[in-house]
């Protein structure tokens, strides 16, 4: 005899709070685990594709090992070094900088000399805004790095986890399958591929968006002459995953750096926003439709809303688990909907006797 649903909730619902309670406990020790459970992930249709050639699966599994070992090793020499070097370049030059802006404001607008003035004192509490959360955010950054982000273990285990994840990821598959519950098998079934679904078309979707554009912002600003130009495009890239946070940073910081370089010299300053103004119209009307789509179902404000709680709560793990998490709570939550309209709940004793009602 099965137990009742009630029981069943109560189970399934001690089993959610003790993982999140470990996952709170547990995020900076799991991090290179779960990043390499994502890279098993997203490198295991590729492993199929292999396999369905007539390779076995260490064979795929190795070949897929020895080509990520050769792109991220031409990446460490060729264009990572630009990115550090341009990125140490633009921190440098931030004292500088905000010089120059400080003439720039004096000249054009005189009335900001005077220390009593409304428009000189809310600039001096923007600054002292600014500075306090820069300082706050270069600590958390540097904490988060040295704590989180060990270069050894992090490099090390991630590969390691990876590969044998990706090696034993069809065996693993089918072992989870066997945990369900049988009563509730076929409905499971169902509601993970849906979830795979969103996950897969909306993360490497998106990611295909993310290196397109940000390969697309950092030539073509290189190419209008903006100092700083790669490491601008491969910021704005790498946050275009967060719906127009990406576009509206990368353009603010590269229209920002534009007036001072080229200020009087309106043309190229032009052909610095029209970039990202391209950019945009593309990655809106051409790169999502085609690469996301509209089927994945992850609504802006739900992405934005799911990034922000779990980033808060769970820090960087957060961040890492929170798309998958909201893809799984938005195809729950259709399912549920579904389940409510053709309950009694919502159609009422009336449709169902109109329903039962003969012809």
């Amino acid at each position: 005899m099965a137990l009742p649903l009630r029981e069943q909730a109560k189970y399934w619902g001690a089993a959610a709070v003790l993982f999140l309670l470990l996952l709170w406990l547990m995020g900076d020790v799991i991090l290179p685990f779960v990043v390499g459970g994502a890279l098993a992930y997203f490198l295991d249709p590729v492993a199929d594709r292999l396999q369905r050639l007539g390779l076995s699966r260490v064979a795929a599994t190795a070949i897929i090992t020895v080509a990520a070992i050769l792109i991220i090793v031409l990446l460490v020499l060729s264009i990572i070094p630009s990115l550090i070097s341009q990125l140490t370049a633009l921190v440098n030059a931030a004292p500088q900088i905000s010089a120059r802006l400080q003439a720039f404001l004096l000249e054009r607008f005189p009335e900001l000399s005077d220390s009593t003035s409304t428009a000189r004192q809310t600039l001096a509490q923007i600054a002292s805004a600014i500075q306090a959360r820069g300082a706050e955010l270069a600590n958390g950054l540097l904490t988060s790095a040295l704590s989180i982000l060990n270069a050894v273990i992090f490099i090390v285990v991630v590969p390691v986890v990876a590969f044998y994840l990706l090696l034993d990821w069809d065996k693993l598959i089918a072992r989870v399958d066997n945990l369900i519950p049988r009563d509730h098998a076929p409905v499971v079934r169902t509601l993970a591929r849906d979830i795979n679904a969103v996950i897969a078309g909306f993360v490497r979707g998106q990611v295909s968006v993310c290196l397109i554009l940000g390969t697309f912002y950092s030539v073509a600003l290189m190419v209008a002459g903006l100092q700083y130009g790669m490491i601008v495009g491969a910021i704005a890239g790498a946050i275009t995953f967060i719906p127009y946070v990406g576009s509206l940073v990368g353009g603010a910081l590269a229209i920002g750096l534009a007036l001072f370089q080229f200020w009087g010299d309106w043309v190229s300053i032009g052909i610095i926003a029209a970039i990202f103004a391209v950019g945009q119209f593309v990655e809106g009307n051409i790169l999502t439709p085609k690469l996301v789509g509209q089927s994945v179902g992850l609504h802006p404000v739900w992405l934005l809303f799911a990034l922000s709680v779990f980033g808060s709560v769970f820090g960087f793990v957060g961040m890492l688990v929170a798309v998958p998490v909201a893809a799984a709570i938005g195809v729950i939550t259709r399912f549920g909907l579904v389940q409510y309209e053709n309950s009694l709940l919502y159609q009422g004793y009336s449709r169902q006797n109109a329903d039962e009602a003969p012809d």
